[in-house]
């Protein structure tokens, strides 16, 4: 089931590509999606706001965590694109070795930390205890997270978009079942849907490697291609911190946001939780577009095609800004069943503050997908600073936002600390992004003029540019 993108009309490889994407984080969402419903409905309101407050500070360590495996396997799609299939062993290799050493470390820091994170959140008493619960069993199962990331990632790289969705799928029925045991017969509460996640994503990621060893011999490894080597470290961490500090800068801001929203009470918590649920569902065709210009421009930045690169982009703009006017018009009618799922009590006051939000924060959506586009178009090229400072930046308008917010305790300053992050990030981005492939195509003319190849050479990673 490979892909190989540098060949073909961008439209019709970047559709076949990004749907199936699409498809697997609409069910990966089902994960917690599954948590908030079956929590809020035989639980309680509470319960469903401890799970909700955790979804900032689940992002911020799990974000760090996909943020690096995605940026470790860039190098193996341009290997990939360029016909080097050793190179790509090497880099599935040193990006297998450095995810055990990230693992190991975000595992102990996040457990170690949690409670005084909790507490700087503004978490309320009433729901603290089970936040705790919830998030420290997440945090154990790190593992499971990244096994799965790691081994997508891999596939992906090589144009395979198809078997991650399916053991999504898989995972995502495990996953419902495993709640319903766990907190509707099992009597395990908010813990009962921790476990049920990481065991789901832990075998979304057994699963994913069991299929490697069976049906993709190209991506087989031997022990020799699990020396680090400094030039392939260096590439990999070059795109990869880069990649997991602009998710946790992100992260940063949604946290600042939800220490905010925990000032209006475990009730707004409860709703805004509903309201980020809807969003996450709908907006997730962004996401797999970002995942899919990744591909799509490593493999062409591995023959240095940037007139592909360039076409895909534009493609790729068009596309989702065409489905963030439909899915924007779209959610207002479904807003009222969408909100019935997750609620049997209150329904009327947690629609109500699900309405403000998705009104506010849908007016935002192309700007939101035109950050998924750059950023990834940027890493897939092998740059990784600019689209960290478009982190930077979200972060930058977050943080005004929410003091406004938490000063003047309004839900609505809340909303649109998002809105306002997706439309200065999307801007940043925009520039950043016309400004750096110019610099790629001065480059790409200075280094024909000096008779070199077109495509990067099989020794050598492509170029990984840490700045403008």
């Amino acid at each position: 089931m490979e892909l190989d993108m540098t060949k073909g009309k961008p439209a019709g490889l970047i559709a076949r590509f990004v749907i199936p994407i699409i498809i697997g984080n609409i069910f990966q969402q089902f994960y917690s999606m599954a948590d908030t419903i079956i929590v809020g409905r035989f639980v309680g309101v509470d319960a469903l706001a401890a799970v909700g407050a955790t979804g900032s500070v689940t992002f911020l360590i799990l974000g760090f965590t996909q943020g690096l495996t995605t940026g470790f396997t860039v190098l193996t799609a341009q290997r990939f694109g360029a016909g080097d299939r050793e190179g790509m062993r090497k880099s599935i290799g040193s990006a297998a070795v450095l995810s055990v050493i990230v693992t190991a470390v975000m595992t102990f820091l996040s457990m170690a930390c949690m409670d005084k994170l909790l507490r700087l959140m503004n978490t309320p008493e009433n729901i603290f205890d089970m936040t705790k619960s919830y998030i420290m069993i997440i945090c154990a199962g790190i593992c499971c997270s990244v096994l799965y990331n790691l081994l997508a990632s891999i596939l992906r790289a090589i144009g395979n978009s198809v078997v991650p969705l399916v053991l999504l799928v898989i995972s995502a029925v495990v996953n419902i079942v495993l709640d319903y045991v766990f907190i509707v017969y099992g009597r395990m509460g908010v813990e009962g849907a921790a476990y049920a996640t990481i065991i789901s994503q832990g075998l979304s990621g057994v699963l994913c490697l069991i299929y490697i060893i069976v049906k993709v011999p190209a991506l087989h490894v031997e022990k020799r291609h699990f020396i680090l080597e400094a030039h392939c470290v260096k590439n990999q961490m070059g795109v990869g911190i880069p990649m997991a500090l602009q998710f946790s800068i992100t992260a940063v801001g949604t946290i600042l946001v939800q220490a905010a929203l925990n000032l209006l009470g475990s009730d707004v918590v409860a709703s805004y939780s509903v309201s980020c649920k809807v969003e996450q569902l709908v907006t997730q065709a962004f996401n797999a577009m970002g995942v899919t210009m990744a591909t799509y421009c490593a493999q062409n930045r591995g023959i240095n095609d940037l007139n592909r690169i360039k076409a895909g982009v534009k493609v790729a703009n068009v596309m989702s800004a065409v489905y963030a006017v439909v899915v924007y018009a779209l959610l207002f009618p479904i807003l009222p069943y969408a909100v019935r799922m997750f609620v049997t009590e209150n329904v009327d006051m947690v629609y109500g503050y699900a309405r403000t939000y998705i009104t506010i924060c849908g007016l935002f959506f192309i700007p939101l997908g035109m950050i998924f586009i750059f950023r990834n178009a940027l890493q897939g090229c092998g740059y990784g600073f600019m689209p960290m400072m478009g982190g930077v930046v979200e972060l930058l308008s977050r943080c005004a936002a929410a003091f406004v917010a938490a000063k003047f305790l309004s839900y609505e300053g809340v909303c649109f600390a998002n809105a306002g992050a997706w439309l200065t990030a999307g801007i940043f981005l925009w520039i950043a992004y016309h400004i750096i492939f110019k610099k790629m195509v001065r480059d790409k003319k200075v280094h024909e003029d000096l008779g070199g190849s077109s495509t990067f050479s099989n020794n050598s990673p492509a170029p990984n540019q840490n700045g403008a």
